[in-house]
C-alpha cells in the first residue's frame, strides 16, 4: 500500500497568508463538531492586530491521557431521564456496572435520530438506532450534550489562560456548529433550539446572530487548505487554475462529499456540484461486524449479547482501523490468553476472521463513496485532480487503500492530511476567519406550487379539467403547477437573490395580511418538473416562508372581477426573495409602490417532521 501524501509541491510564488484580526475588541469563537461516535471543540481567541490561531480542547473528565482531542459521544440517563455520565466517564467499567444495577439507559449513535428522512434507506430504520430515554426528544439529548461540551471548553480555557481572558469574552461568544452535508434547515432549526435551551445564547435576534452553521464538507475543505498549503500554493503547473478538488469526510454516521474548483492569487474556491451525504459511516461497518460475530459465535459460550457487544467494541477500536490486506487473517481479542474454542476459531484469547470476511464489511461504504463521487463528477464543469480523505473513519487503512486505488485509476491524487480528527472543528474556525468558499451549489431543485391560468390549448391543462376552479379574480385556474426558483446544480453566492413572483388576491384587504408560502424541494430525476402531483414521492416541503403584507395592502384600490364575473377584488404583486448562497437559507418579500421597491424581512419556518 502506498503511503498517503503529506504535502503538495509548492512554487514559492505566493504564500497563503492569514490576515490579522481587524476587530477592535477581543472575541472568543467556539466551533462544535458533534459526531455520531466522537465529538470535539476547537476555539480561537481573536485578539485585535494578531493572526488568529485555532486550538483544540484537549482535556475532558475521565480522560485517561490528556491530549486526546475527541470525546466519545456516549451518554447515560437514569430511569427518570436525568443525565448521569457523558464521554470518557461513561466508558468506565464501574459505570457500566452501576448502570446495570440502577437501570440506566446508555445512548450511542443518538445523533442519527436527527437525520433527514430523505436520507433513510433500506439499510437503516429508526429501530436500528438505540432508542432515546423515555420522555426525551433528540433536541433535549442534544441540549444536554451541548451543555456538557460547553462546560468542558469553559474549564479548559480558564485553566489555559489568565482568568481575565475568559471574563472579557464570555458574554459575547461566537458559535459555529457543523453538521453533515445532508442536514438541512429543519436540522439546523433543531440544533439552534438545543443551543438556546442549553443557555449558550438567548432566544432573541441578537443571540441567534451569534450562532452559525456550516457543512462538514466545507469545514473540511478549509482545514485541508490550511493544513497542506500553508507552506505555499500548489504547483500550478501540476494543479492549474480551475482544477477541481473533492473533500471526503468519512465520519461515524455519514460519508460527506463536497467538490470545489480552485483559484489562485488570491486563493478561493467555488462549489461546483451538489454536496452528497450518505448514511454509510463507520458505525455501519461496526454494525455489520456485530452481525458477523453473532453468526460466527452462535452456539458458543461467547454468544451472549453482553459478550457480543464487548467483542464488537474491541473490533471497532482496533481491528477495524488496522485491517489492510484481504489475503491476511484478522484477529479480535476475546478475554484472556486462556480462552480457547477451536470450533469457533478462538485460540489464545483471539478470534480469527479471514481477511475477506473483514474487508467485505467495508464494501457498502466504499461503494457509496465512489457512486457519490461519480454523480458529482457528472455535474462538475472542470476536471477533478485532487481528493482529500478526512474524518475519524478516514483513519481506516482499508478504506484509505481502496479509495486510493480507485482515485489513482481516475488520475486523481488522494491525500490524507494529518490530524484528521481535528479537521472539521478547526476547519470551521478557518471558515469564519478566512471564508475561502465564494459560491455554493443547490443540492436539489427548489420551488413552489401555484394555480396556473387555464390554457385551453395546453393538453396538460385540458387533461386536468376536473381540477379547474375560479380564482378571486374571476378567471379559471388549474392547481398543482410547479414553479422552480432554483434548479439542482445551480451556483449561488451570498449576494445573489432568487425571486419568485406571486400575485395575492382577496375580496377584502385583510385577506392579504399575513401570508405563508411553502417552499417545495424536488429530489427526482427530472431536470424540469412541471407538476407537484406527478412523481409525488420526489416532492417534499422544505420550509414555509411567512411574511406580512398589511403595509403593502394599505394603498390598494379595488378592481372589477374579470371574465364577466360580478364583484370586486384586491390584488397585490410581490416577489418572494430567497437567498440560497449562504450556509443558511434566508428570505425577504418585496413589492413596488409608484415604481419604488420596498423590502420586508420574512421568517423561514421548518417542519421538523
Amino acid at each position: 500500500m502506498s503511503e498517503p501524501s503529506s504535502r503538495f509541491p509548492v512554487t514559492g510564488r505566493t504564500m497563503l497568508k492569514r490576515k490579522e484580526y481587524a476587530g477592535l475588541t477581543r472575541q472568543l469563537v467556539l466551533a462544535f463538531d458533534i459526531g455520531t461516535t466522537y465529538s470535539g471543540i476547537s476555539y480561537c481567541i481573536l485578539q485585535p492586530g494578531e493572526v488568529p490561531q485555532p486550538h483544540g480542547v484537549m482535556k475532558y473528565p475521565g480522560q485517561g491521557q490528556i491530549g486526546d482531542f475527541k470525546l466519545p459521544s456516549v451518554m447515560y440517563y437514569d430511569s427518570k431521564g436525568n443525565l448521569k455520565k457523558v464521554g470518557y466517564e461513561a466508558l468506565k467499567d464501574e459505570v457500566a456496572e452501576q448502570a446495570m444495577t440502577e437501570g440506566w439507559v446508555k445512548l450511542e449513535w443518538w445523533k442519527l435520530h436527527l437525520r433527514p428522512k430523505h436520507l433513510s434507506s433500506a439499510h437503516i430504520k429508526d429501530n436500528d438506532i438505540p432508542p432515546l430515554p423515555k420522555g426525551k426528544s433528540v433536541v433535549h439529548v442534544l441540549k444536554d450534550f451541548i451543555e456538557y461540551l460547553f462546560r468542558c471548553a469553559e474549564t479548559y480555557i480558564q485553566e489555559s489562560y489568565p482568568r481575565y481572558i475568559w471574563l472579557s469574552v464570555k458574554d459575547d461568544i461566537q458559535f459555529i456548529f457543523t453538521h453533515p452535508n445532508g442536514w438541512e434547515g429543519a436540522q439546523q432549526q433543531q440544533i439552534r433550539r438545543a443551543i438556546e435551551l442549553a443557555g449558550l445564547v438567548p432566544s432573541i435576534p441578537e443571540g441567534r446572530a451569534r450562532v452559525r452553521f456550516l457543512t462538514e464538507g466545507e469545514a473540511g475543505l478549509h482545514f485541508c487548505i490550511w493544513d497542506l498549503f500553508t507552506s505555499g500554493v500548489p504547483d500550478q503547473a501540476k494543479y492549474p487554475q480551475g482544477q477541481g478538488v473533492v473533500v471526503i469526510d468519512a465520519g461515524g454516521g455519514t460519508l460527506d462529499l463536497s467538490v470545489y474548483s480552485m483559484k489562485f492569487d488570491p486563493t478561493s474556491f467555488e462549489e461546483i456540484a451538489p454536496a452528497e451525504c450518505r448514511l454509510q459511516g463507520s458505525v455501519f461497518v461496526t454494525r455489520r461486524a456485530k452481525e458477523l460475530l453473532q453468526r460466527k459465535l452462535r452456539g458458543s459460550r461467547y454468544s451472549s449479547p453482553e459478550m457480543i457487544d464487548d467483542i464488537t467494541t474491541t473490533f471497532d477500536q482496533t481491528t477495524k482501523l488496522h485491517i489492510c490486506d484481504a489475503k491476511q487473517p484478522a484477529y479480535i481479542k476475546v478475554g484472556s490468553l486462556r480462552e480457547n474454542d477451536p470450533d469457533h476459531d478462538i485460540r489464545a484469547g483471539k478470534l480469527r476472521l479471514s481477511g475477506q470476511e473483514v474487508t467485505k464489511l467495508f464494501d457498502d461504504s466504499i461503494s457509496v463513496v465512489i457512486n457519490a463521487f461519480e454523480q458529482q463528477r457528472s455535474y462538475a464543469t472542470v476536471p477533478i485532480t485532487m481528493a482529500f480523505l478526512i474524518g475519524g473513519f478516514g483513519a481506516s487503512d482499508w478504506l484509505w487503500s481502496q479509495l486510493e486505488s480507485y482515485f489513482k485509476s481516475q488520475g486523481i491524487e488522494l491525500c490524507r492530511p494529518s490530524r484528521v480528527h481535528k479537521a472539521v472543528p478547526d476547519g470551521a474556525l478557518s471558515y469564519l476567519v478566512d471564508n475561502l468558499v465564494k459560491s455554493r451549489v443547490a443540492r436539489a431543485t427548489y420551488g413552489t406550487d401555484f394555480a396556473a391560468l387555464v390554457d385551453v390549448d395546453n393538453p396538460e391543462h385540458v387533461s386536468r379539467k376536473e381540477t379547474w376552479h375560479m380564482s378571486a379574480t374571476g378567471l379559471l385556474v388549474v392547481p398543482n403547477a410547479f414553479r422552480g426558483i432554483i434548479r439542482k446544480g445551480a451556483q449561488a453566492n451570498e449576494q445573489k437573490e432568487f425571486r419568485c413572483p406571486f400575485s395575492y388576491h382577496g375580496t377584502v384587504k385583510s385577506e392579504l395580511g399575513i401570508n405563508q408560502l411553502s417552499i417545495l424541494c424536488y429530489r427526482g430525476n427530472s431536470s424540469d418538473p412541471q407538476w407537484v402531483d406527478r412523481d409525488e414521492g420526489s416532492f417534499s416541503t422544505l420550509c414555509h416562508v411567512r411574511f406580512d403584507l398589511r403595509e403593502a395592502a394599505k394603498s390598494l384600490v379595488p378592481k372589477r372581477k374579470l371574465g364577466g364575473q360580478v364583484g370586486f377584488y384586491y390584488s397585490l404583486s410581490v416577489d418572494v426573495i430567497i437567498s440560497f448562497g449562504c450556509t443558511e437559507f434566508s428570505a425577504q418579500v418585496a413589492w413596488k409602490v409608484n415604481g419604488v421597491e420596498t423590502k420586508s424581512p420574512a421568517v423561514i419556518i421548518y417542519d421538523e417532521n
